[in-house]
């Protein structure tokens, strides 16, 4: 018997899907999720790997855009999961061969991870019940106060989230980018640090850290096909920035 058996999307127990009926994209996600036959891997009983933390491992040092979505620990998926994965998935679509250079690795987690403060300003106010706020926007504070922002600069932040939720995510989108992109060129300890503190005034700096930059630096210095610019991913870019609604923008041009 093998550690790990594939399940389909169909096949899981969602969780907090009810709060994301507030995010209106993620019925779409789910849908070109399903269409595509998304898979999952599952740690067979008794295999060994059963633990969160043989989880992790897997995910974070052995995940591929062509192979399954995630390692999970059971049968259950949390909503923000879905669409979270969705994205990488849609992502590698979109890049095709270009999808495994290091730019195409960190543009697929950076949208990927910048949807969640689109999802907070979405939900915040219209989900009474919502476990992804409850995890998240604590996380986010804790990140904010360890990177120097007072509570007060946290509830302006996440005011700014709920106010424009999309200029939220590409702004957001644009530091994780700007910043990893920089970093996995960085040829020294000096210049890397020349790059965070370039950054360190951004508006959504605040959050820089509630990402694992360094997983993602690493992941795409190991495993780019190509570490230098791609510029199938830099037209992506500048058509995020160009884009009044960049949400809207990846419905119309990774979804429809």
């Amino acid at each position: 018997m093998t550690p790990l058996r594939t399940l389909s999307l169909s096949e899981l127990s969602i969780e907090d899907e009810g709060s994301f009926r507030h995010v209106g994209i993620y019925r779409e996600l789910k849908q070109a999720m399903l269409a595509r036959g998304m898979r999952f891997l599952i740690p067979n009983e008794g295999s060994g790997v059963e633990s969160y933390e043989s989880v992790l491992l897997l995910n974070l040092a052995f995940w591929s855009p062509d192979e399954a979505a995630e390692v999970l620990v059971d049968d259950r998926l949390t909503a923000d999961q879905l669409a979270h994965n969705a994205w990488h998935r849609l992502a590698h679509v979109a890049l095709g061969e270009h999808a495994r250079t290091a730019e195409g690795l960190l543009l697929a987690e950076c949208v990927a991870s910048a949807f969640d403060v689109y999802a907070v300003g979405r939900l915040v106010g219209h989900a009474v019940e919502s476990d992804f706020l409850e995890t998240q926007v604590p996380a986010m504070r804790d990140a904010a106060e360890a990177a120097g922002l007072s509570q007060a600069g946290f509830e302006a932040l996440l005011g700014r989230m709920v106010e424009n939720p999309e200029r939220a995510f590409e702004d957001l989108r644009q530091l994780l980018f700007d910043t990893t992109s920089a970093l996995v060129a960085a040829p020294t300890v000096e210049r890397a640090a020349e790059i965070l503190a370039a950054n360190s005034k951004h508006p959504m700096a605040p959050l820089l850290h509630h990402y694992e930059l360094p997983t993602w630096v690493l992941y795409a210095r190991a495993y780019g096909t190509s570490q230098g610019p791609c510029e199938a991913v830099r037209a992506i870019d500048r058509e995020l920035r160009a884009a009044v609604d960049p949400i809207a923008w990846l419905e119309t041009h990774w979804i429809g």
